[in-house]
C-alpha cells in the first residue's frame, strides 16, 4: 500500500454474520452482492459468504453477474435489475438468471429467442421501481416465457419499508402472497426478504431470503451482527495554527485560539465528502473535528495536542459507527460504502491477520 488510506474487511466476520442470519430465518440465504459487494470486493466478499454458507449470489446487472463468474463461482445467480434482452445469449450461455419484470421486457425476450433461460418473475407490491403490478399481465408474461423455452425459476418482490413501517410491508406481502397464488406453480425460489425483513418477518410462502447491508453488521433489528469494516487514514502532517488564521479553501474555518491541525490524506474523491466538515474523526483515543472544506485529497483535523505523522486515524470503525457516520451526513450506511472509491486500498482480514491488499490502481500497474 503507497497511499495511507485504506479500508479494512473481516471476511471471517462476514461469514458468522451469513451464519447467524441463516439461523435466524431458518431458510435459503440470497447474498446480495450488488456494486462490488457494496465496495468491499465482490470475489473476496463471495468467498466470505459461500464458507458462511449463502446458497445464492444475486447482483445488479449483466456484467456484474460476468464478474462473478469470470471469479469462479458456478452456483446460482441472479439479476435483480433490468437486463437488456440483448443480452439473453450472454446469460445462457454462463448460466445467470434474469429478472422478468414488464410484459414488454418479455415480449423482446421472447422475439429474441429466450429458450434455455432462467427467469424469476418480479412483482411490484408497492416499491414502484420494477416489476408486475396485476397479476394478469404477469400470468400472461409467465405463460409466454415458459411456452418459449425459459426455465421458470423464481418469483420475488421487494419490501420498502421493512425498517419503518410494518402495515406497509404486511401489505407488500399480501400482494405478493396473491401473485404466487396466481401463478401456482412449483417455483425453486420464493423470495420477499430484504436485510431488515430476514430478521422479523416470518412467512410460510417464501423459502429464501435476500440479504446485503446486513452481510456487513448493519441492521434495525439484530444487534448481535458483527461489524467487519472500518475505513483509516493517517496523519501526514502537523502543524501550529495561530489564533485568527484560516484553514483550507473558502476560508471557512478561524481558529479562535492557538491549535495543532493535522492534515490527512482522505478527501472527496475517496468518498469522504465535503458535507464531513464538522464532524469528528477518531484520533489516539480523541474525537477530532474536521476543520474547514474537504478536499479533493486531503483534509484538516484540530489535534488535541501536537501528534506524530503516522498515527492513525479512523473514520469510522470500532469508535464511530458508519451509522452513525450516516445519521450525522443524513444519508445511510449503503452510501457510505458505495462512495469509498477504488483507490482506497482494501486490506482483508482472514483469521486474525491482514491476508490481502487490494487497490485496482495498482493491480493495473503492476504493483500488486
Amino acid at each position: 500500500m503507497h497511499r495511507k488510506t485504506w479500508m479494512e474487511i473481516n471476511l471471517d466476520m462476514i461469514g458468522d454474520n451469513i451464519r447467524k442470519l441463516k439461523e435466524i430465518c431458518g431458510k435459503k440465504v440470497v447474498a446480495v452482492l450488488k456494486a462490488n459487494a457494496y465496495g468491499c470486493g465482490d470475489r473476496q466478499v463471495m468467498q466470505a459468504v459461500l464458507a458462511g454458507g449463502a446458497d445464492m449470489i444475486a447482483v445488479s446487472s449483466v456484467d456484474e453477474a460476468l464478474m462473478i463468474r469470470q471469479e469462479g463461482y458456478e452456483g446460482p445467480v441472479l439479476i435483480l435489475g433490468s437486463a437488456d434482452p440483448e443480452d439473453i445469449p450472454v446469460m445462457i450461455e454462463h448460466d445467470i438468471s434474469a429478472a422478468a419484470f414488464s410484459a414488454e421486457w418479455v415480449q423482446e425476450a421472447v422475439l429474441k429467442g429466450c429458450r434455455g433461460l432462467r427467469v424469476h418473475m418480479k412483482v411490484d407490491t408497492g416499491m414502484n421501481r420494477i416489476g408486475f403490478k396485476d397479476n394478469n399481465e404477469l400470468k400472461k408474461a409467465f405463460v409466454l416465457l415458459k411456452d418459449a423455452g425459459c426455465v421458470m425459476e423464481g418469483i420475488f418482490t421487494h419490501f420498502c419499508c421493512a425498517d419503518t413501517d410494518m402495515e406497509m410491508t404486511d401489505s407488500q406481502y399480501s400482494r405478493f402472497a396473491s401473485a404466487v397464488k396466481a401463478l401456482d406453480y412449483p417455483f425453486e425460489w420464493i423470495h420477499c426478504d430484504n436485510s431488515d425483513a430476514t430478521v422479523f418477518f416470518r412467512d410460510d410462502l417464501s423459502n429464501a431470503c435476500r440479504v446485503g447491508i446486513s452481510l456487513y453488521g448493519i441492521s434495525t433489528y439484530e444487534k448481535t451482527l458483527k461489524y467487519p469494516v472500518a475505513l483509516y487514514s493517517e496523519i501526514s502532517m502537523v502543524k501550529q495554527v495561530g489564533k485568527g488564521e484560516t484553514i483550507g479553501y473558502g476560508a471557512t474555518y478561524t481558529a479562535e485560539e492557538d491549535m495543532w491541525v493535522g492534515t490527512v490524506p482522505i478527501g472527496y474523491a475517496d468518498g469522504f465528502i465535503r458535507a464531513n466538515q464538522g464532524r469528528k474523526v477518531y484520533v489516539d483515543g480523541h474525537l477530532c473535528e474536521v476543520c474547514g472544506r474537504v478536499c479533493m485529497d486531503q483534509m484538516m483535523i484540530r489535534l488535541p495536542e501536537k501528534l506524530s505523522p503516522g498515527t492513525t486515524v479512523e473514520i469510522f470503525g470500532p469508535h464511530i459507527s458508519v451509522e452513525d457516520m450516516a445519521d450525522e451526513l443524513h444519508t445511510i450506511p449503503y452510501e457510505i460504502f458505495c462512495l469509498i472509491s477504488p483507490r482506497v486500498t482494501r486490506k482483508y482480514i482472514r483469521h486474525g491477520v491482514i491476508s490481502e491488499e487490494d487497490n485496482i490502481r495498482l493491480v493495473q500497474t503492476g504493483i500488486l
